[in-house]
């Protein structure tokens, strides 16, 4: 299983936003260069952290701006925007039909759900310990350092 590369999209982009923000318009044709992804993936992803309230856009020069500061957005803040976990499923999704017949089959929720359900919760705790502002500070000090 893999999370879905929205997620590490959107950081990039968030990150892009910050670091060349004041010495250019981010359209999403840029973010496309930085990210290697196409622009149209880009607009959707903008579309959903906007619709989360972690930026705004304005179409045309205006290009994409943070809306909050960085140290207010978490990256479990960014991870539900764009992730689109179902809540009641959650991140691992078991499959559908085990057979009750087997006694492992009919047992395997029982010994397994539990321990999802904790492995999801420690991730998300990580996501909502760390901030858009350590990613930031330390793709900066990458930079610098380069």
């Amino acid at each position: 299983m893999q999370i879905a590369s929205k997620f590490t999209v959107a950081v990039h982009i968030l990150t892009c936003i910050d670091i060349f923000g004041s010495e250019r318009r981010v359209t999403s044709e840029f973010l496309s260069g930085s990210t290697g992804v196409n622009p149209v993936i880009i607009r959707n992803v903008l579309a959903q952290l906007r619709n989360a309230g972690i930026v705004s856009t304005r179409q045309g020069s205006g290009g994409a701006h943070l809306a909050r500061s960085l140290d207010e957005i978490t990256l479990y803040d960014i991870y539900m925007a764009v992730e689109c976990i179902d809540s009641d499923e959650g991140l691992f999704h078991f499959h559908e039909n085990p057979n009750a017949d087997c006694p492992v089959g009919r047992n395997i929720h029982k010994a397994m759900d539990g321990r999802l359900a904790a492995v999801q919760q420690a991730m998300e705790n990580r996501l909502r310990a760390s901030t858009l502002a350590d990613v930031v500070r330390d793709t900066r000090a990458i930079i610098e350092a380069e």
